[in-house]
């Protein structure tokens, strides 16, 4: 199924024409309009006359999230109050929020570009989808909502918490689209096991996922544990919120609204624009947005794009799906940790439950120190001494040859590290409050 086959099938070149005035449009718009960029371009020394190319906008400074949070709450805003119909923060779990403004015609454009994407994951107006993202400043909930709406799905907006709620909501409503973070969708299995339901007996058919990054292993196992099709969205609140790409059924990368936005993936250490196929930095720039336009601005997630055409017949950009982010890599004795790296591996091992704590802390004063919390599978743990001891070695076998360095492993029971109905805390570093 395809929502805008003139958007989603259109030729590669007859796309980047159409994205040039669009980019010059808004490169113009935001230098008459907002000082903060006014001031970075002309200290930079560009001007919106120098963009003449899409290759031109390498030209433009990036814009970073401190920008954002200097610029707090209106600073970015190109449009006067009284145009803004909306308005969203991210978390703010550091200092203020980042606060995003939307026009009328923003929030339309946003409600087309998530029923793109729930058209991709094989949501149809037969389908019954319950939301289990907080609503409220956080743009997940009613970016989606509005969304799945415009899609013609009938949408329970059932928000964060009271699991065994959430299950009965399922049951009684026959829901078959969850949309939540990944992580919440294993813990909802787990629940409903607890009572005493199987959870791939829930009506559930297909889960739009997104929120924090997750590995293509923790995709195998909550499509195991709920017997559903697992598939992947992404978004920002700084470039609109969920919207920007999404997975089609066939899952062989997220598909990228390029008539909205323009990508390109750079070296996070040195910012020069690498060519498809390699690995580096997100970086977005917002083509349509009318209240809170944005140039150039690194994501810190890590992807590789493809432009060549999908089995499923779209033919623009696609990224590989976010495992990690820049600020998420840990140092540990000069080595690069990503947790993505350690959550492939223990998703390989049937011993143990898809809960896990990276503690990091120091060791004598100097050398730091890396360990990971694991918890048990009780399905799988037969409560032998012996068979834990060579669980806990074949953990920690595993991680040192991916990670090239050993951290310690220790086994914790069942149900004994804290579950999250949002964004998992995988990372304590103890290194940081010292």
């Amino acid at each position: 199924m395809v929502w805008d086959a003139a958007k989603e099938m259109m030729d590669k070149e007859e796309m980047r024409r159409e994205q040039l005035p669009l980019l010059q449009q808004t490169i113009r718009n935001v230098y008459e309009n907002v000082p903060f960029y006014r001031e970075l371009f002309d200290r930079e020394g560009v001007h919106p006359d120098d963009l003449q190319t899409l290759e031109d906008v390498q030209k433009f400074p990036f814009t970073t999230k401190d920008a954002l949070r200097d610029n707090y709450p209106y600073g970015l805003f190109a449009r006067p109050m009284k145009d803004i119909v909306r308005l969203h923060a991210s978390s703010g779990t550091t200092g203020k929020p980042i606060v995003v403004g939307y026009t009328q015609n923003d929030i339309d454009m946003w409600s087309n570009l998530i029923a793109r994407l729930a058209t991709m994951a094989g949501v149809s107006q037969d389908d019954v989808a319950q939301i289990c993202f907080s609503y409220g400043l956080f743009t997940g909930g009613f970016g989606l909502h509005y969304g799945l709406e415009k899609a013609g799905a009938t949408v329970v907006p059932a928000s964060v918490g009271n699991t065994e709620k959430q299950i009965m909501l399922i049951q009684d409503f026959d829901v078959n689209v969850l949309v939540c973070t990944p992580t919440y969708a294993l813990y909802l299995s787990e629940v409903a096991n607890d009572m005493g339901l199987d959870p791939r007996k829930l009506s559930l058919r297909v889960g739009m996922f997104g929120g924090e990054p997750w590995t293509e292993n923790m995709r195998t196992q909550i499509e195991e544990r709920l017997g559903i099709v697992a598939t992947d969205n992404y978004g920002l609140s700084e470039i609109v919120g969920p919207g920007v790409a999404g997975e089609c059924q066939a899952r062989a990368g997220l598909h990228i609204n390029e008539d909205h936005f323009l990508v390109e993936v750079i070296d996070p250490e040195t910012g020069e624009v690498l060519p498809d196929g390699e690995e580096g930095e997100l970086v977005f720039t917002s083509l349509t947005k009318e209240a809170f336009p944005i140039i150039r601005y690194r994501t810190k997630d890590i992807s590789v794009l493809n432009r060549e055409a999908c089995s499923c017949g779209r033919t623009g950009a696609r990224m590989r799906k976010v495992t990690g982010r820049t600020d998420d890599m840990l140092i540990i004795g000069g080595v690069n940790v990503f947790p993505s790296q350690i959550e492939s591996v223990l998703m390989e091992i049937p011993e143990v439950a898809p809960h896990y704590l990276i503690v990091v802390d120091k060791k004598k004063a100097f050398l730091d120190d890396l360990e990971v919390h694991v918890e048990l599978n009780r399905e799988k743990f037969t409560g032998s001494f012996r068979d834990l001891e060579a669980v806990e070695k074949k953990i920690s076998r595993k991680l040192a040859n991916v990670l090239t360095v050993s951290p310690r492993v220790k086994l914790v029971e069942p149900k004994s590290l804290e579950r999250s109905t949002g964004k998992a805390k995988r990372v304590l570093d103890k290194r940081k409050t010292v």
